[in-house]
């Protein structure tokens, strides 16, 4: 019987990396033991767990003789409970069981979302292992996988049902302003591991992919509101229907938050202004035109104001708030086509536009006005200016400036999948994306990029054992000028059909973004009120305009792609034992990053550049017991970062500090945590009430350590024509110091919510 051997692939040391095939002749058992064996050792001991977990799979399989059936029948049902493989959607764009899918994917259903008491979009990434979520600047929202980033996060694709989520200008993720309400959401898929070569340079690290309930299964009418501490207030509704032509829904959300109660600023704590008032109204629909032809089309239009601090403005001290007004709509249709039970294909058009002003006046005092005035003079950019008049400063300088920026995306993707034969599945495609920008504080005017991929993913199981799989993505971007191609190669052994073992290699890139690439970074004055400045009236300040600048400037150096190399062993499993299910994903992985782009990006500080090379090495778990009235949830990560600098020890003859070298390397750890987690608990008791709770943690992270517990009590009231739910929520925070930024403090440290729903 022919099967196969697995071995690594040369990386370009000669040591073992990748996954090649060689067909030998040898007993089945025998080639699954050389298989996992050599691949396992070429890996190092952090890889312990996983084997932990392949060894409590293997043995019930192996326990029913040495042969493997070349057909197993499903396991019966019992207790009403599903004993099917749970499925995954995103990871290759492929319908494929978690026995067969090419990595490891968390799935996160929307009852859990809500059932836990989860009351914001990016909370809900604590639940997965790897990720930490936290806040910066004024409370706003990060959330990455295996760190990595601070401000901005570019190396995670998102999407909501298919559609990029993230900001064309900055490639960064608004967690806060995104249109999905909680209430709306069906599954949350986030493939952990490079799947570049599925969604492409964005999804360096992972991608999520935001699934939210069809339209069908929300008809009628719902109505919720939660409040609670911190003034927090979300008040949700919506109303649809569905018939033989057409499913639709229409839906509200306002979401209110005060944010943090206070902040540190020159050892004083003064209250922080970091809340939110933002309104969603969205649209959502299904016409139904023929059996084997359907129309989705969506639209969703934001505003309301995000508050931004006065004291965290930057260089000129702000003299009010500089709130972010936020005004964004997006438009989304998808044409899926159904050609016959081995082919479909679908085509998305969707187009999105995110518009935010954001003003405030500013007072330069005296003593750093002349400075100003000799670095404006200094510059040859401010030739245009009659320096012979800038020679005095009797007061301080006032004027007004801005950050407005608006940018859109149009994008085009045709993705077709075959089913070759009961063994073999296509699925393969294109895609255009167009982005346009518009900032004069960031780009000084307007600026478009362009990127067009080609994609596929191939599945190839020769026997009810083994499946392949092999796929790629070739992308081209104009903020580089070149092509990129990202492979993704693994072997998949499975056991009594319920245990699998993966063997995946990927890699991808990341290509910097139009503002990394091409920035024109500047403020320009306007309602200048000191008589003796009026010729700076209209005049745009730069970086180069300042003359206390004691670190390297890069704004003129040509980034190139981050490249990373990324190994996964893991082991999912499910062990159905009468009246119990247990689910356990174990996953061991060793990441290789190069080119990693590092620095800061301010208006005074500009030093990014490909100059960190990060090494990656640890595991991760996830599992679940479900019995017929309780459901036990676990998640945990362990990560080992090695970062060292790579760059060049001088810019144009300026030498680069060790403390320069070291602080990039710092900011590209702030958000990885050795140790991280949840423990979550949901029990159904007598009388329609559902008692959850749930642990949250994050050690060594950045210093600081985060620790939280949270509780939710609901009672259902269900009748004829309408159905009611009251909740209660309370937050309690272990850890008594702040997380990650000093400026996160609460005062009370039990948070309280409430909430009620109605559904008719």
């Amino acid at each position: 019987m022919a099967v196969t051997n697995c071995f690594c692939c040369p990386n370009s040391d000669g040591a073992s990396s990748g996954f090649a095939i060689t067909p030998l002749q040898v007993a089945p058992r025998a080639a699954i033991l050389r298989c996992a064996t050599q691949a396992i050792s070429s890996f190092r001991p952090y890889f312990s767990a996983t084997l932990l977990g392949v060894t409590a799979a293997i043995a019930p399989a192996w326990a029913d003789g040495n042969d493997i059936p070349d057909k197993i029948e499903p396991l019966p049902g019992f207790y009403s409970f599903n004993d099917d493989i749970p499925e995954v959607l995103t990871t290759t764009r492929l319908r494929q069981p978690k026995t067969r899918v090419p990595g490891s994917t968390t799935v996160i259903e929307g009852d859990l979302v809500r059932q836990l008491g989860i009351n914001s979009l990016v909370e809900i990434f604590r639940l997965v292992p790897g990720m930490v979520v936290a806040e910066v600047g004024s409370s706003t929202p990060v959330t990455t996988y295996h760190g990595t980033a601070h401000y901005e996060q570019r190396r995670m694709q998102v999407l909501i049902d298919g559609r990029t989520a993230h900001r064309a200008t900055l490639s960064d993720m608004d967690w806060q302003t995104m249109p999905v309400a909680l209430e709306l959401i069906e599954r949350i898929e986030v493939s952990r591991g490079p799947n570049s070569a599925a969604y492409g340079v964005n999804a360096f690290l992972g991608s999520i992919n935001i699934i939210t309930r069809d339209p069908a299964d929300t008809a009628g009418t719902e109505l919720r509101v939660m409040s609670g501490s911190r003034d927090y207030r979300r008040t949700f509704a919506s109303v649809g229907d569905a018939n033989a032509n057409i499913d639709w829904r229409m839906a509200f959300e306002k979401r209110e938050f005060g944010g943090f109660d206070y902040q540190r600023e020159d050892g004083d704590f003064i209250p922080f202004h970091d809340g939110q008032n933002l309104n969603f109204l969205t649209f959502d629909s299904r016409l139904k035109l023929q059996p084997d032809f359907n129309i989705e089309l969506r639209a969703g239009v934001t505003d309301g104001v995000n508050e931004e601090d006065q004291y965290k403005t930057g260089y000129f001290p702000a003299q009010a708030n500089p709130d972010i007004d936020v005004r964004d709509y997006y438009l989304d249709s998808r044409f899926n086509v159904i050609s016959s039970a081995d082919h479909f294909f679908h085509v998305q058009v969707s187009f999105e536009n995110f518009k935010r002003r954001q003003r405030w006046p500013i007072k330069v005092p005296t003593e750093d006005v002349l400075p100003l005035f000799n670095g404006i003079c200094s510059n040859p950019a401010g030739s245009s200016v009659n320096c012979s008049n800038l020679n005095t400063a009797p007061e301080p300088l006032s004027a007004n400036l801005n950050a407005d920026s608006e940018d859109s995306r149009l994008e085009l993707e045709l993705q077709d999948t075959l089913i070759l034969s009961d063994t073999t599945k296509l699925v393969s495609g294109l895609g255009y994306r167009h982005d346009t920008y518009r900032s004069e504080t960031f780009f000084n005017g307007r600026g478009t990029s362009e990127q067009y991929r080609v994609f596929a993913n191939v599945e190839y199981s020769p026997t009810n054992w083994l499946t392949f799989n092999g796929g790629g993505n070739w992308e081209h971007t104009d903020t580089t000028g070149q092509g990129y191609f990202s492979p993704r190669l693994a072997a998949n052994l499975i056991f009594n059909n319920q245990h699998a073992l993966r063997f995946v290699y990927s890699e991808a890139v990341r290509t910097p973004d139009s503002f990394e690439q091409n920035p024109d970074y500047g403020h320009t004055l306007r309602n200048v009120n000191a008589a003796y400045a009026e010729e700076l009236e209209g005049y745009r300040l730069t970086t180069n305009d300042l003359l206390d600048k004691n670190y390297v400037n890069t704004l003129d150096v040509h980034l190139t792609e981050e490249k990373i190399r990324s190994h996964e062993i893991s082991y999912f499993g499910q062990f159905p034992v009468s009246p119990v299910l247990l689910t356990l994903e174990v996953r061991g992985f060793r990441d290789e990053m190069r080119d990693m782009i590092g620095g800061v990006i301010q208006f005074e500080e500009w030093n990014i550049d490909n100059s960190v090379d990060i090494d990656q090495k640890g595991f991760e778990v996830e599992g679940s017991v479900v019995f017929p009235s309780t459901t036990l949830r676990l998640s945990y990560g362990y990560l080992d970062q090695d970062s060292r600098y790579s760059g060049p020890d001088n810019y144009d003859g300026t030498q680069l500090s060790a403390e320069e070298k070291g602080n990039k390397l710092t900011w590209l750890g702030r958000l990885s945590a050795r140790h991280s987690g949840s423990i979550a608990a949901i029990q159904r008791l007598p009388w329609n009430i559902t008692a959850a709770s749930a642990f949250y943690w994050a050690d060594e992270f950045r210093n600081s350590q985060f620790e939280r517990l949270d509780i939710r009590l609901a009672k259902q009231l269900v009748q004829p024509r309408y159905t009611a739910e009251f909740a209660f929520v309370m937050q309690h925070y272990l850890n008594r110091e702040f997380d990650l930024s000093s400026d996160n403090n609460i005062a009370d440290h039990n948070q309280f919510f409430v909430e009620a729903g109605l559904r008719f």
